[in-house]
């Protein structure tokens, strides 16, 4: 039971300090007076005083509440490194077993693992937490058990204890890592990318080596070594072998003694793309659709263009002079000999034989096919006549055969099955041939064509005639359309088509673009997870095989989400390179961070919590020294010292239940004032 005196006034505390000023002056003056009675009228005043002032007496009965000690242990991917666990597991014994010895004193334990999305070590934010879920006035210390690597320091909550902190690791622990300081995310085919990297020792290095090897793989093939400076940063020049996505790894050797090759290694995902796609577009007569090709392509900010339109041909007799024939000379001999290889791309838009190109000219455009060019076709009713350019040695590179039959009836341009799984066509909207016609608008011509056994019909016309057919030559593309409509749905003809996304699509499968290739495995990573896709033209179950960063090989199903497409994810548990495979198509993708937050700096160190501890009064300790005594401390004392640490008693109660009783009754207060001022009377009246 604990007794206290309080006051409850009866009168405002302004009424009773004016009453107190009031007897004070009176009594001064009595006393300057020589009033023999002034000693007794104090004495009656300060009873009125103190009766005013309501003194009682509180009795509560009082619960003691033990103090809280929180323990929270760092189990994060880096405290699993040398001898770490053992000095973890060790030190926490011994913790658990001195601090539920002392008295009044209750543990609350916080075991502490790596944060998701690669955050690191969270150490702070898991004691603000712990926090918030206790009195602050019951908190007596806190001991971190932490090679005190953390990523929240700045979030450090206002503790109102010592906290201390005991370092696991040994004073001899020293590690080598691999930084990149820049790598760019895309780079321009067949130009020279520039990756800036470093390597940094940390830690007691036993020995201080001027230089390290250094291995660099690209899309996981045969690495390559170098040797670097370390300690310096260096420029590594690149040049990426294809287009799309390429993953460079950086390893570095494991070292003796190091504590970990986690953070020896650091991957790089570098996009490749074309500086500029370069495309020669030959009219060979002025049309409707002609602007449409113009357009789309002009329309491309990575295509150059070079456009030619055949307005008048050689052998028309109207007594033009050559000179006035056009604005400029046409430069067959530098476009088709000399310099055809720059192009990209060579689209012949109803272009027919009229003596402009001789047939060696026409000769070597296909051999650039066949070298790996890529030619698309645009066939109006030229396609079809005596004159067509299917009658030249292009011939031999073309995917079809003309009949010399125009039909020109109405139709609605269809996805064959093939079509539907291409990636030139795929998702245009378009239904297959066999179902209903798509709502898209009609075209009205169409050259007949007889593809040969390798072209492959993506789209069909009137009566399921071929009327795109794309065909691989060599190492290069081919691509004949046979009509000339195709600028009815740029017009909006009958409600109009996807026009330019399938001429844009056309052009760049012509052109090689990665993501139009038509057997490709490709994969994407978000959190933890890899996304795997698989395109392809041929029908049937498909699995596919991943390797994991530890060498673990699996075999992953694939769901077929749409014609020529199949999915498959896989939750990865290690971050690092993942290898797939699926018949003959190969990729790598890496998953995570290759070197995860947590590894970036292993050796253990109390710097970064050396504010925190200097503030809360606590200290660091180094388990390689053996666990630190316990002690109990008062308030704002030093509360760590050499081979101790301290524990500061709080003495937090619960108040069951107060009592207030009065400190005198009123008569008592009645007869003491009364006859106080009556002595004061007989004593001033016997004088």
């Amino acid at each position: 039971m604990i007794r206290d005196l309080t006051f409850s006034p009866l009168i405002p505390l302004s009424v009773l300090a004016i009453w107190a000023g009031i007897a004070f002056v009176l009594i001064i003056f009595a006393a300057w007076r020589g009033l023999s009675g002034w000693a007794l009228r104090a004495l009656a005043a300060l009873g009125v005083l103190a009766a005013l002032s309501g003194p009682s007496l509180k009795q509560e009965m009082r619960d003691p509440l033990t103090d809280i000690v929180f323990l929270v242990v760092d189990e994060s991917a880096s405290q699993d490194l040398s001898t770490r666990p053992d000095q973890i597991e060790a030190a926490r014994t011994t913790l658990e077993a001195r601090i539920t010895a002392m008295p009044n004193t209750e543990l609350r334990e916080i075991t502490l693992r790596d944060a998701p999305d690669n955050r690191g070590t969270l150490l702070m934010t898991a004691l603000a937490e712990a926090m918030a879920d206790e009195p602050r006035g019951r908190l007596a210390g806190a001991v971190l058990l932490s090679d005190g690597q953390l990523h929240d320091v700045d979030l450090a909550p206002d503790f109102p204890a010592p906290v201390h902190l005991m370092l696991t690791g040994e004073p001899q622990d020293w590690d080598r890592r691999l930084v990149i300081e820049s790598a760019p995310s895309f780079a321009i085919l067949d130009e020279e990318v520039v990756l800036k990297l470093r390597v940094e020792d940390q830690g007691a290095v036993p020995n201080e080596d001027a230089t390290s090897p250094l291995l660099v793989s690209i899309d996981g093939e045969a690495p390559q070594s170098f040797t670097i400076p370390v300690g310096r940063s260096i420029e590594v020049p690149l040049m990426l072998p294809h287009g799309g996505m390429n993953v460079i790894q950086f390893t570095l050797p494991e070292a003796d003694g190091e504590l970990t090759t986690r953070n020896n290694s650091a991957m790089v995902q570098i996009n490749g793309v074309r500086d500029r796609l370069r495309v020669l577009l030959v009219s060979g007569e002025p049309h409707n659709g002609e602007r449409t090709w113009r357009n789309l392509l002009k329309s491309d900010p990575s295509v150059d263009l070079v456009h030619f339109t055949i307005l008048r041909p050689p052998s028309k007799q109207d007594g033009v002079p050559v000179t006035e024939l056009s604005l400029i000379a046409f430069p067959t001999r530098e476009l088709f000999m000399e310099k055809v290889e720059d192009f990209d791309l060579i689209i012949f838009d109803r272009y027919k034989l009229r003596g402009i190109l001789p047939a060696s000219y026409l000769d070597n455009i296909a051999r650039y096919v066949e070298n790996g060019g890529a030619v698309l076709f645009a066939a109006g009713p030229d396609f079809a006549s005596a004159d067509s350019i299917y009658r030249s040695p292009l011939a031999r590179v073309i995917p079809v055969s003309p009949t010399g039959r125009v039909i020109e009836d109405p139709y609605r341009p269809r996805l064959t099955d093939l079509g539907a799984r291409h990636p030139v066509t795929e998702g245009l909207g378009g239904l297959r041939f066999a179902e209903d016609e798509p709502a898209w608008g009609r075209w009205f011509r169409q050259v007949e064509l007889e593809p040969d056994e390798q072209g492959e019909t993506v789209m069909s016309g009137l009566d399921g005639r071929p009327l795109l057919v794309l065909d691989r030559v060599g190492e290069g593309r081919v691509a004949v359309l046979g009509s000339d409509h195709a600028w009815l749905w740029t017009r909006g003809v009958e409600g109009g088509g996807p026009q330019l996304e399938l001429l844009r699509r056309l052009a760049h499968w012509m052109m090689k673009e990665p993501e139009l290739e038509e057997e490709a495995l490709t994969a994407t990573a978000e959190g933890n997870t890899l996304t795997i896709t698989r395109r392809s033209l041929t029908e049937g179950s498909r699995s596919v095989t991943v390797e994991a960063p530890d060498g673990t090989v699996s075999v992953v199903p694939m769901e077929e989400t749409a014609p020529g497409r199949y999915v498959a994810e896989v939750t990865g548990g290690e971050m690092g390179l993942y290898r797939l495979s699926e018949g003959d198509q190969t990729a790598v993708m890496v998953l995570g961070p290759s070197a995860p937050r947590e590894f970036e700096e292993t050796i253990a160190t109390g710097d970064k919590l050396a504010s925190v501890i200097r503030t809360s009064g606590g200290g660091t300790f180094a388990l390689s020294g053996g666990v630190p005594r316990l002690r109990l401390v008062e308030e704002g004392r030093v509360a760590a010292g050499r081979g101790w640490l301290g524990i500061t008693p709080r003495e937090a109660y619960v108040t069951q239940s107060t009592r207030l009783s009065p400190l005198l009754p009123g008569w008592v207060w009645l007869v003491l004032l009364a006859g106080l001022s009556v002595a004061a009377w007989l004593r001033e009246g016997r004088r």
